[in-house]
C-alpha cells in the first residue's frame, strides 16, 4: 500500500512525472492524500494585538509610533520593504531584490515565520512566529493602521 501511495505521489510531481510516465500503474488504489491544513481566512485583530506584544520591544504602531530598534509598522501592507523614512535598515534591505518588494499578506507571513531565512543579513533577531493562526491574527491587527497611524477599522 505504501509503495502504491509513493508511486502515485511521484507520478503527480512536476519534477519526476516524466520519469514515471513509463512506470506501470499501481495495482492497488492509492490512499487519499491528506488535506493540507487550511490557513485561517481572516485573523482576529484583538488576538493579533496580543501577538504584537512579541514585536513591541522593537516596533511601534499607532498615531504616536516612531522608529525604535525596528521601523514603525504603520501602513505596512502595500509599502516597499525598507522604505520607512529615518530608519537605518540593514544592508540586506538596501539590495535591489529586497528593496523592490512590496509588503503583502503572503510575503509578510513568510517573513514573520523566519525573518533571517527570508532576508539573510537582516539585523532583526526575532526567531519568528510558527503558528498560522497567530500570523493571521497579527496581520489583521497590523492592517488596522494606516500610514498616518490612525486605525482604519
Amino acid at each position: 500500500m505504501r509503495i502504491a501511495a509513493l508511486a502515485a505521489f511521484f507520478a503527480t510531481t512536476t519534477v519526476l512525472s516524466p520519469l514515471m510516465a513509463q512506470a506501470p500503474a499501481p495495482t492497488t488504489p492509492a490512499a487519499p492524500a491528506a488535506a493540507a491544513p487550511a490557513a485561517p481566512a481572516a485573523g482576529d485583530a484583538a488576538a493579533g494585538e496580543r501577538v504584537f506584544a512579541q514585536c513591541r520591544a522593537c516596533h511601534q504602531v499607532g498615531e504616536t509610533a516612531r522608529n525604535v530598534v525596528g521601523p514603525q509598522l504603520n501602513g505596512l501592507f502595500g509599502r516597499l520593504a525598507g522604505s520607512v523614512a529615518g530608519f537605518n535598515y540593514s544592508p540586506a534591505y538596501k539590495t535591489p531584490a529586497v528593496a523592490s518588494k512590496v509588503w503583502s499578506t503572503e510575503n509578510f507571513a513568510a517573513y514573520i515565520r523566519n525573518p533571517r531565512e527570508v532576508t539573510p543579513g537582516t539585523r532583526m533577531v526575532f526567531a519568528g512566529i510558527r503558528s498560522e493562526t497567530q500570523i493571521a491574527d497579527l496581520t489583521a491587527y497590523l492592517r488596522q493602521f494606516a500610514a498616518d497611524g490612525k486605525r482604519t477599522q
